[in-house]
This record gives structure tokens, sequence and C-alpha cells, in this order.
């Protein structure tokens, strides 16, 4: 499991506490003021609801999967796909293209499989980069539309803490009984403004991280994508394999440097 997810929430969830048992003292009773099953349902099941209204089955399906990507680490690593890659080059220049078959259908990774099957049929390399663009532009597409699921709950989150606000303050004024006091009054006011509390947890805790670290896991995916395309047109062109090494491993360290002057930039 991803360590910085662990301590990331773990953080989260220490300074939401600290907040809420925090003043005079710690004082553990003051979270029975931070527990209101109405504001809590009207919340939670009212982002769900809409979000599933929103969004296409077949990206609702992936969700699973997405929380895989984002809480268990990639054991992928690019230089044993870099090793693999070379070692067909070799193997191609060796006995030709046609050999490449038989061990492209031994590989798990289906992208790895099908990317060496492509350069096995006769397509001349214009082609077949063309070919291999149009894949990798789809699937930014459905990356983009599977991030706009968690972009969707972010946005969600506090318009319905808003709607339960107005919700617990429309039943507090009708409701309202002089005879009650201020006391009554304030005890009312916080129930209805519980739900704009559970609107920022769930916009802030939990979908924007998870949108965020699901945008990482995706772009890493892209990159092992792009480097096994690269790696196979080489090998289609012909090309030295000690040269699609030294190509590869630039490749990964631009990468590198390019997630580096992101990093910058965004501080």
């Amino acid at each position: 499991m991803e360590i910085t997810n662990i301590a990331g929430y773990a953080l989260a969830a220490f300074a939401i506490l600290f907040g809420i048992v925090a003043g005079d003292g710690i004082d553990f009773a003051r979270m029975a003021n931070f527990f209101d099953v109405q504001s809590l349902f009207i919340v939670v099941v009212g982002c769900i609801a809409c979000i599933i209204a929103a969004t296409p089955f077949r990206i609702l399906k992936k969700v699973p999967k997405h929380l895989k990507m984002i809480f268990i680490k990639n054991k992928r690593d690019p230089l044993e796909y870099i090793e693999i890659i070379v070692e067909l080059s070799r193997e191609a220049r060796k006995k030709g293209l046609l050999a490449l078959e038989d061990k492209a259908n031994n590989f798990e990774d289906e992208f790895l499989k099908e990317s060496i099957l492509f350069i096995v049929d006769a397509i001349e390399p214009d082609k077949l980069k063309a070919r291999f663009q149009q894949k990798l532009d789809y699937i930014a597409v459905r990356d983009a539309e599977e991030k706009k699921l968690y972009d969707l709950g972010a946005a969600l989150g506090p318009s319905f803490g808003m709607l339960g606000t107005l919700v617990g303050l429309i039943n507090m004024l009708k409701s309202m009984n002089l005879e009650g006091g201020a006391g009554q009054l304030g005890q009312d006011m916080s129930v209805a403004l519980i739900t704009t509390f559970y609107g920022s947890i769930l916009a802030n805790v939990i979908f924007t991280p998870l949108g965020n670290k699901l945008e990482d896991a995706q772009s890493q995916e892209m990159l092992f994508k792009e480097m096994i395309i690269e790696g196979v047109i080489s090998i289609k062109e012909g090309e030295n394999p000690k040269y699609i090494e030294e190509k590869l491993l630039n490749f990964l360290e631009n990468s590198e440097k390019k997630d580096e002057d992101t990093s910058k930039k965004e501080e």
C-alpha cells in the first residue's frame, strides 16, 4: 500500500479530531456535537446519488479498479520492461519479427502483448505510429473521463453541505419557539451547520485527494505505455538494441525531469 495514503489520511483525521476536542483541555465529549444522522444522510447519500445519475455505468464500475490503483503501489519496474524490449529487439534482429509472436503470447501485460503483435504484422512504421497515437489519445480521453467522477464528487460535497444547511435553517425557523430561549436557537443552528462540515470533509478529505492520486497513477500508466510504444516501434524499424536501451533510459530520465519541473512550478 502507498505509505503517503496512510500518512496523509491519518494526519488529516488527527487534525480534524484535534480541532474538535481541543479547547480548554481535551474533551472527547465534543465529538457528539459533530454527529447528526440526518445531515450525514443528506450529504453522503445525496452526493453519491448525483454522481451515479451524472456518470455512465462503464465508468462507475471501474471505481474498484481506481481504488486499487490509488491505494496499492504499482510494483512494475520500468527497467524490467526496458530489459524485455531490448531482448526482443535482439531476437528480432537474429530471427526476424515473426519470431516475437510466440514470446508475445506469454506476456501477462496485455498492452505489451498487443503492441508486440502489432509490429509482427506487415504494417508500415508510419501507419503503425498513427495507430499507436490514436490508441494513446483514446486512453488519455478515457482517463480524463474517469477522473471527472472524483472532480464531480469534490464539487457536489460542499453543494450538498449548503443544501443540508438550508434544510436545517428552514426547519429551525419554521419551528422556532421564543420560549426555548437563545440556547435552543444555538443548538438548532449548530445542527444546521453540520451539513456544511460534512460537505467540506467529503470534498477536501475524500474526493480531492482520491482524484489527485488517480491522476498520478494514470500518468504512471501512460508513461509505461508510451515507453512500450517507443520500444516496439524502434524494434519495427530495426534499430540497434543498445541504442534502443539508451533511448528508453533517456525516456525515463526526461519523464522524471518533467515531473520535477512540474513540482517546481506548483511550488
